[in-house]
């Protein structure tokens, strides 16, 4: 049951923010502000004594101090269904697609993340198809791993193709401060694929309410639990952490709280954190797997935004020049499923190997790095006029087609495909004693 009680005097009102006098209220409860305006919906951020503090989700624009506020006991809550896949919705849950309203089974957003104590300890990849993420740095399920991407990289394209190729049962894309056309990008590009069948979008644009944008990771995060809960396994995909930072910087701004670090928020780590930590991997259930964007302004990973972010996950892409970069990308979980070792579980009365590698994984992935290292070495030794020897033609040979072949973010092959590759690769630039790897790998896997 919600309070009855009708409020008619708004104290203050500034940006999307209004301040009332109001008693039995609790912190997260929505309330209903109607004005001449319309009917918008609010949301308790802030409680000192009798003062309340109401975040309202479409902005203030048109409210009046004489508005009538009737909160109604209950918090922030989604839709959940399997009517949800498919279809595209705002930061609030409305339908951006121009689809029928889903009300059926609302669940609250924002709840706790699940007890350490129930988690299972992450041990299955999940396929890319992308190369220098299966093969070098394994995305692993219930990780959380950000992509470091300064302002211009294709970091939404490359979203695009990890949720068409990735194997998962569920996608969310939970995208703030998106271009409207780059919504519609993602949008044609999954529906052409046959992969927005089993994709949820939600979108908050560039011309929506900041309000909206807070609420994107949480409504997200909320209908993926429901869906692992249910047995399957989610990606979730979120761009960009940025933008909500700073939508969190914005309202705290509005409502005259004290900034800490370039004008964020105190508890920025602890509101990152909140939402990375949702991700998981259910004891018989699902799991949750995070994969967001951070942008960072100016290329700078000391930014408030990357830095906390950097504390709290599992390691992080980063995107350089429309690549994903060998050097500082690091997936800290990757050692649990690319160790070569066949795990079996049974699947509807099937042996599957769930770690779906190699045991040559760890072995040509280092390899590989190192030569890399050594080619990058090289390019700067010629750009100084220094003479060329053999050596430094067959690494300049191997650097080219290792961009080429491994990290162009347009190839598409499977992980055991991406091995075999490499070998190649490895095989048409260098000898078999040139590589430092072991006899035992070099006698079984290098092409003949």
């Amino acid at each position: 049951m919600f309070n009855s009680k009708v409020y008619h005097r708004i104290d203050a009102l500034s940006g999307s923010i209004a301040t009332l006098r109001a008693e039995g209220v609790k912190y997260n409860e929505i309330a209903e502000v109607q004005s001449r305006a319309g009917t918008s919906l609010a949301q308790v951020i802030k409680l000192d004594g009798p003062n309340v503090t109401l975040q309202i989700f479409a902005g203030a624009r048109g409210v009046d101090t004489d508005a009538a506020v009737r909160f109604l006991g209950e918090t922030m809550k989604v839709p959940f269904s399997e009517a949800l896949l498919g279809r595209a919705f705002t930061g609030s849950g409305e339908p951006r697609d121009g689809g029928p309203a889903i009300t059926e089974n609302m669940i609250p957003i924002g709840q706790p993340s699940v007890n350490p104590a129930k988690r299972i300890m992450p041990n299955r990849m999940v396929k890319t198809n992308i190369p220098m993420i299966d093969l070098f740095n394994s995305l692993v399920i219930s990780q959380k791993l950000p992509i470091f991407a300064r302002a211009g990289e294709p970091y939404n394209d490359l979203l695009a193709r990890i949720a068409l190729q990735a194997d998962s049962d569920v996608i969310i894309i939970g995208g703030m401060g998106l271009k409207y056309d780059e919504y519609l990008k993602f949008r044609s590009t999954l529906d052409k694929s046959g992969a927005l069948a089993k994709t949820v979008m939600f979108v908050h644009t560039a011309a929506d309410p900041t309000v909206e944008c807070m609420l994107v990771p949480d409504v997200a995060l909320a209908v993926a639990e429901k869906f692992a809960l249910q047995g399957k396994d989610v990606l979730c995909l979120l761009t960009d952490m940025t933008s909500f930072a700073d939508a969190m910087k914005e309202i705290a701004i509005t409502m005259e709280q004290i900034p800490s670090n370039r004008g964020y928020p105190g508890d920025l780590y602890s509101q990152l954190a909140a939402r990375y930590e949702k991700a998981v991997d259910f004891d018989g259930a699902g799991s949750i797997t995070i994969l967001a964007v951070t942008t960072m302004p100016g290329d700078d990973v000391t930014h408030p935004v990357p830095d906390n972010t950097g504390y709290i996950t599992e390691g992080q892409f980063y995107l350089r020049n429309g690549r994903i970069e060998p050097f500082g990308s690091l997936s800290r979980l990757k050692q649990q499923v690319n160790k070569g070792v066949d795990k079996f579980v049974d699947i509807d009365g099937r042996q599957v190997n769930i770690n779906k590698t190699r045991k040559d994984h760890r072995t040509i992935m280092d390899a590989m790095i190192k030569l890399y290292a050594s080619y990058k070495e090289t390019v700067e030794k010629q750009s100084m006029g220094f003479r060329m020897s053999a050596w430094d033609q067959k690494l300049l040979k191997y650097g080219a087609m290792f961009e080429e072949k491994m990290m162009d973010l347009s190839v598409n092959i499977d992980l055991i495909d991406a091995l075999d590759l490499g070998w190649k690769i490895l095989a048409a630039c260098f000898n078999k004693d040139e590589v430092g790897i072991p006899s035992k790998f070099t006698d079984e896997f290098w092409p003949a």
